[in-house]
C-alpha cells in the first residue's frame, strides 16, 4: 500500500469490538488530533437512535446503537489515514473485501445521518409573517390566527390565536397549520 488509495472523502464503516464503539470513537478522535490527521479524517460517528420507553408512567429517552460493533468514519483514505484508523485500539478492521476499504454509498450515509439528526433537511417555510393560517392539528384545532414568528430550522412558527377574547401566541409545527 504505497500509493494514495483515494482522493475523495467518503464515509467508511469500521468494525469494532461490540460495546467499545464509544471508546473507539474517543480514541480515534484523540489519535486524529495528536497525529495531525484533521485534513484526512473528518468525523467519527457511532450510529444511534433515540428510543422512548415508558416506565412507571414516566417517559424515558435513551440512545440505542443502530449498528452494534460498528463506527462510521468520514475520511479520505490514504496510507496514513488508513493506518491511523486501522491501528486504533478496539478497531478490528474496515468493512470491505481485501485490503481496500469500500465506502458507503452517498445515499446510505445520508439516510443514517438523517436518522441520527445530522444533516437533516430543513423544513421550508411556506408561510410569511402576518399571514392568516388555520390550525389543522393539535389542541388548537380549527382556530385561526396570524403568523407572528417563523423558525424554519426547527420547523415551527408562532401564531397569535384569539382565545377568550384575547390574542394568545401559540407555537406550532409547520404540519399543524394550513393557509386559509
Amino acid at each position: 500500500m504505497s500509493e494514495k488509495l483515494t482522493s475523495d472523502k467518503f464515509w467508511y464503516v469500521v468494525h469494532t469490538y461490540s460495546g467499545y464503539e464509544n471508546k473507539v470513537k474517543a480514541n480515534l478522535e484523540r489519535r486524529v488530533e495528536s497525529m495531525g490527521m484533521e485534513d484526512k479524517i473528518f468525523r467519527v460517528v457511532v450510529p444511534t437512535e433515540e428510543v422512548v420507553d415508558y416506565k412507571d408512567g414516566k417517559k424515558k429517552v435513551t440512545q440505542k446503537k443502530v449498528f452494534p460493533g460498528y463506527v462510521l468514519v468520514e475520511m479520505v483514505v490514504t496510507d496514513d489515514s488508513w493506518y491511523v484508523v486501522r491501528n486504533t485500539p478496539g478497531v478490528t478492521g474496515f468493512v470491505g473485501s481485501g485490503v481496500k476499504p469500500i465506502p458507503l454509498e452517498a445515499d446510505e450515509a445520508q439516510t443514517i445521518l438523517e436518522q441520527m439528526g445530522f444533516e437533516q433537511p430543513r423544513s421550508k417555510a411556506h408561510y410569511s409573517l402576518g399571514e392568516t393560517v388555520k390550525v389543522i392539528a393539535g389542541p388548537f384545532l380549527n382556530f385561526s390566527g396570524t403568523v407572528e414568528e417563523l423558525n424554519p430550522e426547527k420547523g415551527k412558527l408562532t401564531v397569535k390565536v384569539s382565545m377568550f377574547g384575547r390574542e394568545t401566541p401559540v407555537e406550532l409545527d409547520f404540519n399543524q397549520v394550513a393557509k386559509l
